[in-house]
């Protein structure tokens, strides 16, 4: 998941300065935008290790609720 999260985060800023360098004729300037890609990408694979075990819990317990039988469906 972690890989998941940093390649896609390294994707999204790739499409996003490519959109702003060749659509918006703005400044391309490579070694700052990797400078910030590599921080960017650090930064959400850290809040992944964090939160992702949080987010996987709560799945499991809205799945343990849902699933648990229900008495009056027995009758039905």
């Amino acid at each position: 998941m972690i890989l998941l999260t940093v390649a896609a985060t390294a994707l999204t800023e790739i499409f996003i300065y490519f959109y702003k360098g060749l659509i918006l004729s703005s400044n391309i300037e490579i070694l700052s935008f990797i400078r910030i890609l590599l921080i960017e990408m650090l930064y959400n694979g850290i809040l992944t290790i964090i939160l992702y075990p949080l987010m996987q819990k709560l799945g499991y317990k809205i799945e343990h609720i849902f699933k648990e039988p229900q008495i009056l469906t027995r009758y039905f």
